[in-house]
């Protein structure tokens, strides 16, 4: 080999080494500058739909609250099925005992008055509007 030859290619290879040299010291700054130019363009959209999503979720969780409120009162109705037939049955008392007041006060007044006649109810009839005609 002769010594041109030998400068060639030792060129050749420090060519080499020094372009793949550049390509590794550019190449993260190319990958950053990509990277970087994506987010700036899907950053907007991104934040518009985290606002999106709380937002359906403060909403969700209103409305579960309120539903989860319906259950606990429908709950506590059914529950309150107790208390209503202890009320039926207070009420069936209360009709009773004044039934039997009635009766204990109509043998009273029976020994005094004549029972009363019973009330004779006249048929409804509409109700009619007169105005003044001019």
């Amino acid at each position: 080999m002769d010594d041109q030859e030998m400068q060639l290619k030792v060129r050749r290879v420090t060519d080499k080494f020094t372009e793949s040299m550049y390509v590794l010291a550019n190449e993260p700054s190319v990958a950053l500058y990509r990277l970087q130019e994506h987010v700036r363009r899907s950053l907007p959209e991104l934040v518009q739909h985290k606002t999106d999503m709380q937002s359906w979720e403060e909403q969700s969780q209103g409305s579960i609250y309120t539903v989860e409120y319906a259950c606990s009162a429908v709950k506590s109705m059914t529950n309150s099925s107790v208390y209503f037939k202890n009320i039926d049955g207070l009420l069936r008392q209360a009709i009773n005992m004044k039934e039997q007041i009635s009766i204990s006060q109509g043998r009273s007044l029976s020994d005094v008055n004549p029972p009363p006649s019973p009330p004779v109810t006249a048929p409804h009839a509409p109700a009619t509007c007169s105005l003044p005609l001019d």
